[in-house]
């Protein structure tokens, strides 16, 4: 039993802007313009996984035929890339810790792991990009509506955690890209 005079550790403060959204929400292309303006930013791993194994031989449907075993190792991806950054810098992350919250209650799994490691830090801003019309490739394996009920999950987990989601809509990337500089 935990000791009454001890109180929860107080999560990391961050510089960290998080970019998320559903599948096909326009994220990596905003990334990569940023990237592209100079700015430190951190591709999604999932995606980056996803593409390696694929290139390997691996297909979808294995990859994510154990769920728990899948979701958590991108989750111990994320972590360990987010272990490894600076605090204090401004860094433009496509996708974060807390987006495993979704993906958990999407597979109906436990999110109790995601959501206490994504309580050891703190981001400056969440932006949530609405979502584009939906185009399918060799790593999207999501429809329409699974895609919107993602983004759902993804909001929410945020939410719970405290953040103020700023919902970012459709536009060209150069709109979003100037919209996120705006805000942060």
């Amino acid at each position: 039993m935990p000791d009454r005079n001890t109180s929860p550790q107080q999560p990391t403060e961050t510089n960290w802007h998080v970019i998320t959204g559903a599948p096909c929400s326009g994220k990596t292309s905003v990334i990569e313009s940023l990237g592209k303006l100079g700015h430190w930013v951190i591709p999604e791993a999932a995606r980056a996984y996803i593409d390696a194994q694929l290139r390997q031989g691996a297909t979808l449907d294995t990859l994510k035929a154990d769920p728990l075993a899948f979701e958590h190792h991108l989750l111990m991806v994320k972590l360990a890339i987010e272990q490894g950054l600076p605090h204090r810098r401004k860094i433009y992350l496509d996708r974060a810790l807390p987006d495993s919250i979704g993906y958990y209650r999407l597979e109906g799994l436990d999110p109790r792991e995601p959501i206490r490691l994504s309580r050891t830090v703190r981001y400056r801003r969440v932006f949530l990009f609405e979502q584009l019309p939906f185009e399918k490739d060799a790593v999207r394996a999501e429809t329409q509506q699974l895609a919107a009920r993602i983004e759902s999950l993804i909001e929410t987990g945020y939410m719970d955690l405290g953040y103020d989601v700023i919902r970012v809509p459709v536009m060209s990337v150069a709109l979003r890209t100037a919209f996120i500089l705006n805000h942060t």
